[in-house]
């Protein structure tokens, strides 16, 4: 079995260290690019900045002049900065501004530069780790606070609105880059992990926990499978846990 190549960015910490992990573990032949030492796949670091164009193009040169193609490229990296906002370390046009800086434009930057080396694969796949917010679903559903009493200003504790935006931006790259890469042969994909104990945007692991959230790695399970080819025929959506998000 060909060894296959994945570019998992973001992958130092949550979802991404935990999907590297997974990888690694895997009775497939994978190169990522210990915690698993008895793993008989393997990992590379690359350091790769999503806020810097050079630090993009250069990673890009490590990849082609090392593997020289990518089978899955994983758009993981991103980030939420509400929580510098109410602790007042920001204002509010910085919080939203560096998380469409990250989330959208940093990963359409990775992805618009890194896509040669998947139209070199033969079976080239492309996934977009999507956040909670779906607008299709539920609006009261996808708010861990209680409703906000009448007056302003609110009293607000906990904030994820530039995040949640962002990451809704981020499901619209998906369809693009899933219109573009139709007729190449590359499967798009957006995958929500959902709501996992990360430690996202400053908050605590166990704060999370205590909203509700899960381990990390039950929301890898989806990407891996996706990754995997197992859900090639839900190409072009939105996975989610309990199924597919319709638009």
């Amino acid at each position: 079995m060909a060894t296959k190549v994945v570019l998992v960015t973001g992958a130092n910490s949550g979802i991404g260290y935990e999907t590297v992990k997974v990888f690694l573990q895997s009775p497939n032949r994978y190169h990522i690019r210990t915690e698993s030492p008895s793993a008989t796949n393997t990992v590379e670091l690359l350091q790769i900045d999503l806020s810097s164009d050079e630090s993009i193009a250069k990673a890009f040169k490590v990849v082609e002049n090392g593997p020289g193609r990518l089978d899955v490229l994983i758009n993981n990296a991103g980030g939420g900065f509400d929580a510098e906002f109410l602790q007042g370390k920001m204002s509010l046009r910085e919080c939203f501004n560096k998380a469409y800086d990250l989330n959208v434009s940093g990963t359409n930057v990775v992805t618009w530069t890194f896509i040669p080396l998947p139209l070199k694969s033969a079976e080239p796949r492309l996934i977009f780790v999507a956040g909670l917010p779906q607008m299709t679903q539920a609006a009261e559903a996808y708010f861990p606070t209680p409703p906000q009493p009448a007056g302003w200003p609110k009293k607000i504790e906990f904030e994820s609105i530039g995040y949640r935006c962002s990451k809704t931006a981020m499901s619209m790259l998906m369809l693009d880059w899933n219109h573009k890469l139709k007729e190449d042969g590359v499967k798009v994909f957006s995958v929500s992990p959902g709501f996992c104990a990360t430690g996202l945007g400053g908050l605590g692991a166990d704060l999370m926990k205590a909203m509700g959230a899960e381990h990390p790695n039950e929301g890898v399970q989806r990407l891996i499978a996706v990754a995997e080819g197992k859900r090639d025929a839900d190409a072009g959506k939105i996975v989610d846990k309990v199924g597919l998000l319709p638009w």
